[in-house]
């Protein structure tokens, strides 16, 4: 049946994506929504809301807030909020509602930028994606509004898109600043000024499918030029046997891609990558698969004559009957607080 998880949760969605992104950035980040989104966000797609402070609020559209559109109801809370909160910038983040009723986001911007002097953002996401499209959309987002001005490039300064706790571990920035030398990890670890300081960086690294946008934009608009790697992928693999074996990666693409290319240097005698996320047409190979059902993964792992498994841990389940190697390497997107106890 189409749709159906017996094994799986469902994936974070798109709203999750864009919130993980301004989540460090020191703004006040407004779900568009009556409240359950905003819960799910914080409660289970988010793994700093209890060890780290962001300024994260719920509009708290009542039902008919929603189907009359009053959007002066949403300005006049952002209003109050920026009068307490020492706030960069503000960003308003799409849910279903909107998505339904029609937003105008571009009015909606204006207003909020009108009353309340904040630099203000909006991301139209609809609740019906994964998290990577909504991270896209923040990425570009954000770098579209604060990334204007042509600074001086900083010899070795590396600016790093797609490095979001959903994409990989959330302790992974500071691990990417010591194995990358001048690297700035935009939206982990760093603040708005670094996003306005974009155009500094000598070349930009991006790590998962969902920095590709801005990379890209600011590749046309600075002339930054960009590369696709993860430079942990090595290390997620230590100690793994794969002479001669043939593999199946399953991750983001990036991931999944700088794995392949580390496990093929080691001898493995084929590396298929899969996903359930966004697949690039830039950084897709013959024989990559994109995966939407449980099913999928299924077929995909008895028709494959694979050896070596590597992926999120809560994924081993839906192929119980497997008899090679797995390797587990988790993404926070699909296991959640799963993967703690998978």
């Amino acid at each position: 049946m189409r749709g159906l998880r017996k094994y799986l949760t469902p994936f974070a969605p798109d709203q999750s994506g864009a919130v993980a992104v301004l989540y460090e950035l020191g703004g006040i980040v407004v779900i568009c929504d009556a409240g359950g989104c905003t819960g799910n966000i914080c409660g289970f797609d988010e793994p700093r809301w209890h060890t780290t402070r962001s300024a994260v609020f719920s509009a708290g559209l009542r039902d008919m807030d929603a189907i009359l559109g009053r959007d002066d109801r949403l300005v006049d809370e952002l209003v109050d909020a920026a009068s307490k909160i020492d706030a960069r910038f503000a960003a308003i983040v799409g849910t279903p509602v909107p998505s339904v009723i029609g937003t105008d986001y571009r009015a909606l911007r204006r207003m909020c930028e009108r009353r309340c002097d904040l630099p203000t953002i909006t991301v139209d996401t609809t609740g019906m994606e994964l998290y990577d499209v909504g991270a896209s959309k923040a990425y570009l987002a954000l770098f579209d509004r604060f990334a204007t001005e042509a600074m001086p490039v900083v010899p070795g300064r590396v600016g790093v898109l797609g490095a979001s706790p959903l994409d990989v571990d959330a302790t992974d920035a500071a691990k990417l600043v010591a194995v990358v030398p001048g690297a700035v990890c935009y939206g982990m670890g760093q603040g708005l000024e670094a996003v306005a300081e974009a155009s500094s960086a000598e070349r930009n690294l991006v790590v998962s499918p969902s920095g590709l946008a801005a990379a890209r934009l600011l590749r046309d608009r600075f002339g930054t030029p960009y590369v696709v790697d993860d430079p942990l992928a090595g290390d997620l693999v230590q100690g793994v046997d794969v002479a001669g074996r043939r593999v199946l990666v399953v991750h983001q693409q990036v991931r999944g891609a700088s794995i392949r290319r580390e496990l093929l240097a080691r001898g493995a005698a084929a590396v298929t990558c899969a996903t359930w996320f966004m697949q690039d047409a830039e950084l897709t190979e013959p024989g990559d698969v994109r995966l939407s059902e449980e099913d999928d993964f299924a077929e995909l792992v008895a028709e494959g004559g694979f050896d070596v498994l590597v992926g999120d841990p809560t994924l081993w389940r839906i192929v119980g009957g497997f008899d090679g190697t797995t390797v587990d390497v988790p993404q926070f997107a699909i296991s959640g607080k799963l993967g703690e106890r998978a």
